[in-house]
């Protein structure tokens, strides 16, 4: 089964929001809000790539999807819909918009133009700076085919414009998803 557009995909573990958090030996529901987009999964497995797709992504790596491909939502009468990605059972098709990076056996990788950044912790100073984060700086983390050919590298501090961090939580740590062009400066 293929999609002539969209991959085919399941979320990761069989849940659609990530609301379980493990400390310990117990496990703790972090949040009950189906609207909540912090809690929704945005890992998925690849089922299936669309018909005649030559690209990167193959079947059974994990896509970082957006965060309302899993959703449930309310329509006007209160009843429970799935959104517009889903397709049968636990199967959804997502478009090649709907997801910013891949991981298939040699690790995680920015698609077309999305890149993630790592925010550098703020630097102390004689003034006291009231962020947890240098404003506007970061690492690159994961890398897109456009940034190599401009000549950044994996490790490269960067400055990015404002108003462009879009956090995800990729293998427990913070990262920004952006655009190429959101990247003004290699320092």
């Amino acid at each position: 089964m293929q999609s002539p557009y969209n991959f085919i995909v399941q979320p990761l573990e069989g849940r659609r929001y990530d609301n379980i958090k493990k400390y310990g030996d117990h496990k703790f529901l972090t949040s009950t809000s189906e609207e909540d987009h912090k809690s929704s999964n945005r890992f998925a497995k690849v089922v299936a790539t669309p018909i005649g797709y030559n690209g990167p992504v193959e079947k059974g790596d994990t896509l970082l999807v957006h965060h309302n491909v899993f959703k449930f939502y309310n329509d006007m009468y209160g009843n429970r819909k799935s959104g517009k990605s889903f397709f049968k059972e636990d199967l959804f098709f997502v478009d090649v918009d709907q997801f910013y990076m891949y991981k298939n056996s040699d690790g995680w990788v920015g698609y077309d133009k999305y890149c993630f950044i790592q925010p550098l912790p703020a630097k102390e100073t004689y003034l006291k700076k009231n962020c947890k984060f240098e404003p506007l700086t970061g690492t690159v983390k994961y890398i897109n085919q456009q940034l190599l050919d401009k000549g950044v590298k994996v490790g490269d501090v960067v400055l990015y414009q404002p108003d462009s961090e879009y956090e995800f939580m990729v293998d427990d740590e913070l990262l920004y998803r952006m655009y190429t062009d959101n990247i003004t400066v290699v320092l």
